[in-house]
């Protein structure tokens, strides 16, 4: 099955978090959360296949199919023991946790989208198309590079880009090529996921800086009763490493059911990273 690896809480806490990361990542994505969560959480990390040290999973498909995702993340938190956690995805890992939740609700305590992609609008059919045009010329790890700038382009974001360019590298042609195989059911799957009624309280956590991703998680997140949104200033689409302390802050109050007016995030003055 799948890599994942598990920490226990120094706490008192019998909760559980699993992380889920984007296209491209691994359990690296989120080594800037493990200490301040392993506080509050028992964790699970999981590489998605193909990902990070999940490779050669059984069996091979010659293609995959969202379905495919969702039983290889489900067959991890029956090993695991794991009946109900809460989930923190990033960027792509935000559809594939749409599909597991629409396919075993039950699964899903509270939920956290960094980076969230939520709607096929113009913007991003444009360039998910674009990413398909240029597969026709160029390697995956030519174009991988290429977007990470689009997508971060900013000095400020070099530590994402960097530790993200590094994971995807471990990605082969042939691997990446299976994962662009899901966009026959990308759209249509974002379409049901954004017009139904989230039942399962919701924190989307974007930064301002994310251009691509940004207009869409406000319009789902006006959409959804139980949804809320916090932006990030001075970040990216990677928010959860741009500025670490701060989304963590804030997913661990929001985990933990802390409700505190005062809190205004974009007011706080975390340090930014510089390398």
């Amino acid at each position: 099955m799948l890599h994942y690896e598990l920490f226990y809480t120094t706490g008192p806490s019998d909760e559980w978090v699993v992380f889920l990361h984007g296209a491209g990542g691994s359990t690296k994505t989120w080594s800037y959360q493990l200490g301040d969560f392993r506080d509050h959480f028992n964790l699970l990390l999981i590489d998605l296949r193909d990902h990070g040290r999940s490779k050669d999973i059984q069996p091979p498909f010659k293609s995959y199919q969202f379905s495919i995702i969702s039983e290889d993340i489900k067959q991890v938190l029956d090993q695991a023991g794991i009946t109900k956690a809460h989930f923190i995805t990033l960027s792509f890992g935000s559809v594939l946790v749409q599909d597991l939740y629409m396919r075993y609700p039950e699964l899903v305590d509270r939920l956290i989208i960094a980076g969230g992609i939520f709607k096929g609008n113009v913007f991003i059919r444009a360039f998910v198309q674009l990413a398909r045009f240029m597969n026709l010329f160029l390697r995956y790890s030519t174009m991988y590079r290429l977007f990470s700038y689009l997508l971060m382009p900013r000095k400020r974001n070099q530590t994402a880009r960097r530790i993200y360019q590094m994971q995807a590298a471990k990605l082969t042609q042939e691997e990446y090529l299976k994962w662009v195989g899901l966009y026959a059911e990308f759209f249509r799957l974002l379409h049901h996921f954004y017009y139904q009624n989230l039942r399962v309280e919701t924190l989307v956590i974007m930064g301002r800086e994310d251009y691509v991703f940004l207009k869409a998680a406000k319009s789902f997140s006006k959409r959804q009763s139980k949804t809320r949104l916090e932006i990030i200033k001075l970040a990216g689409h990677i928010v959860n490493i741009d500025r670490a302390h701060e989304f963590n802050d804030m997913a661990i109050s929001f985990l933990k059911k802390v409700d505190n007016k005062d809190y205004t995030p974009e007011d706080r003055s975390w340090p930014v990273p510089t390398n």
